[in-house]
């Protein structure tokens, strides 16, 4: 005998039920009531779990995408730093002004300028400004070398420090 958790009723028999999250002490009132019994796992759900308790694979192929290909090496792409410029010499060899570009593209004008101007605007966009004036924004990604000067001072890098260091 035990008190109930939901509705406070003392020395009475309980069973530990879900709800929500969270797992509660509740009497047989309390669970019938508010539907607290054992519910039916939804056929898509009952699927996704069954999947996340599969045993890890250990052949050769746990390092690969759905289609087989090593993900791994798979080139990575990254916006090209300067997207905006490439975007307004596209347009200014086509001719157009900004109100034509955004007309092709269903974009407004303060978009292109924002884009222009060195604002990163979402990938659709990006994928709008490519399809219309035949460029390419994305680059293949480098590496970037990061250089600290010493642990203990706080300050960053100077100019004075990139000079002494590269000279």
């Amino acid at each position: 005998m035990a008190d109930c958790e939901l509705c406070g009723a003392m020395k009475v028999s309980v069973r530990r039920v879900k709800t929500g999250k969270t797992e509660v002490a509740a009497c047989s009132r309390c669970v019938e009531r508010m539907n607290l019994g054992p519910k039916e796992t939804a056929p898509g759900l009952a699927k996704a779990q069954s999947m996340h308790s599969r045993p890890a694979h250990n052949s050769a192929y746990a390092a690969r995408g759905k289609k087989g290909k090593d993900i791994m090496l798979k080139t990575e792409k990254e916006l090209a730093s300067d997207f905006g410029k490439r975007i307004t010499q596209a347009r200014k060899n086509k001719g157009w002004n900004h109100a034509t570009l955004g007309k092709r593209m269903a974009e407004t004008v303060n978009i292109i300028k924002a884009t222009e101007a060195g604002k990163r605007p979402t990938d659709g966009v990006l994928k709008k400004f490519e399809r219309v004036l035949g460029i390419s924004l994305w680059v293949v990604a480098s590496e970037e070398t990061t250089t600290q000067l010493d642990r203990s001072s706080s300050r960053g890098m100077t100019l004075g420090d990139y000079f002494n260091e590269n000279s």
